[in-house]
């Protein structure tokens, strides 16, 4: 069994970060992002309240969990969503994202 996984992030200025993602801590995609010092603000912490840890999946999006509805509510309020938008904070990372990409959105 996996334990950790591999994830790309490419930041605000355009640069790409490779994160090796331990499995056994229960990281959230934006707990992966602020440990590697990545420009990933999480004004609440990370309870789903502020959306500034607002992302673009790039690949592999069939690995995450279905949106929730208090994600998809505070997703629907920003002006930069696509159908890609995810909250960093609502995605735990499982074995199943190995591989995969994503972007910080700006805010």
């Amino acid at each position: 069994m996996k334990e950790e996984i591999t994830i790309t992030v490419k930041d605000l200025d355009g640069n790409i970060h490779q994160l090796i993602c331990p499995l056994e801590m229960g990281l959230s995609l934006k707990d992966i992002c602020k440990a590697y010092e990545l420009p990933m603000e999480a004004m609440c912490g990370g309870m789903a309240m502020c959306a500034i840890c607002h992302c673009y999946i790039l690949s592999k999006a069939s690995a995450l969990p279905e949106k929730g509805d208090i994600e998809e509510a505070l997703l629907s309020e920003l002006f930069t969503t696509s159908a890609s938008s995810r909250l960093a904070c609502q995605i735990q990372i499982t074995a199943a994202m190995d591989g995969l990409s994503l972007e910080i959105a700006p805010n």
